[in-house]
């Protein structure tokens, strides 16, 4: 991609003064992401899509915060953070990514303030969530938006929170525990986010049987390959004879590597990141992780091939190779990919299932 090209659009995302602005830049970029899409390494590719949307999330929430400021005529009350979680949250969003975010802020220091925050910041996450809309991206279906009481709370609150959900591991539990080991955060102060990383990771670094309950949602969808090694392919519906890339290739991987991340104390949460560091820090053979790493780049890129189509002013896309796009060299690619990812999942299956019958040998107590 033409590095001036890009430098312009970023520079102009930055100056944007309204959202419709912030909109049109999207859809510009959107048309020279695609076109450069076949020629571009996957990793330097997808790293240019989501410099692009941190570069225009973080300039709605910044021109948000100072528009209501200037209104009420007050400052901020409290140190906040805006987080986003799922691919926002791994730094891998695609051109058609929604809204998966969260709000956390600092703890006040009495009833009054307590209140007053929880109204400033109501109203602030309404504010964001409907001009990040405008900006381009609807809210996530699943309700992990900042706009929900259970993603906008104090550190204390979050903190409760998860404690909950690792007091009792159900699924639905486990399911949100994954969702916020993915957070990263976007603007504001970096500490509240990490502090709520740290607790997580130190509780389960102390309690190993959580992996477990981690490994059934981790190995929950499965690899889009059969024992055979031949695609299994979509059997109705519009996408008939093609493959579902984001949910059996490119999920696969990310909740596998993410486990392997967690149970080694990795704090970063980009799925690259996490093979990269899992390499440095010796946790998986060479030949082993840079095999993931060629999964990760091949899912990468061929779920941003998946058809898009406009639904009332937002892209979207169901994540699925069609038929048609199946070429020879495609469906290669794909079964190679699809076999690493699913070599992934016995890989981290062996890992933790040896990480806890080392622990219980060690006779250590959880």
């Amino acid at each position: 991609m033409e590095r001036h090209a890009w430098d312009s659009i970023i520079q102009e995302v930055k100056e944007a003064r309204d959202f419709s602005q912030l909109r049109a830049l999207r859809d510009r970029a959107h048309d020279v992401f695609l076109l450069h899409l076949p020629s571009e390494e996957p990793f330097e590719w997808n790293g240019g899509v989501n410099r692009l949307h941190d570069t225009i999330i973080y300039r709605t929430i910044e021109m948000t915060e100072r528009i209501l400021c200037e209104e009420r005529n007050e400052q901020v009350p409290l140190p906040y953070a805006f987080l986003l979680f799922g691919s926002g949250g791994r730094v891998e969003q695609t051109l058609w990514s929604d809204q998966d975010n969260g709000l956390i802020y600092a703890d006040p220091g009495d009833e009054k303030e307590a209140e007053q925050a929880k109204a400033f910041f109501s109203v602030l996450s309404e504010r964001i969530s409907a001009n990040l809309e405008t900006a381009g991206y609807p809210p996530c279906s699943g309700g992990v938006l900042c706009t929900n009481d259970k993603w906008r709370q104090p550190l204390s609150g979050y903190l409760a929170m998860t404690n909950e959900w690792l007091a009792e591991p159900n699924w639905e539990n486990v399911r949100y525990l994954l969702i916020a080991a993915d957070l990263r955060t976007i603007y504001g102060d970096r500490s509240l986010g990490e502090s709520l990383i740290d607790s997580f990771v130190s509780y389960n670094q102390a309690h190993p049987l959580m992996y477990r309950h981690m490994l059934q949602n981790t190995l929950h969808h499965k690899v889009s390959i059969g024992i055979f090694g031949q695609l299994i392919k979509e059997r109705y519906g519009e996408d008939a004879g093609g493959v579902d890339v984001k949910y059996g290739a490119y999920i696969p991987i990310v909740n596998g590597v993410r486990l392997l991340a967690l149970e080694a104390g990795i704090r970063v949460t980009s799925t690259e990141g996490r093979i990269r560091l899992l390499l440095a820090r010796g946790h998986v053979p060479d030949e082993i992780g840079h095999d993931w790493l060629d999964a990760l780049a091949a899912a990468l890129k061929l779920r941003s091939m998946t058809p898009f189509q406009l639904e009332e002013g937002h892209y979207t896309s169901r994540g699925k190779l069609t038929a048609d796009l199946l070429t020879r060299e495609r469906t290669t690619e794909l079964k190679l990919c699809l076999r690493i990812g699913n070599e992934l999942q016995k890989y981290v299956k062996k890992v933790v299932h040896s990480e806890i019958e080392n622990r219980k040998k060690a006779g250590e107590c959880w």
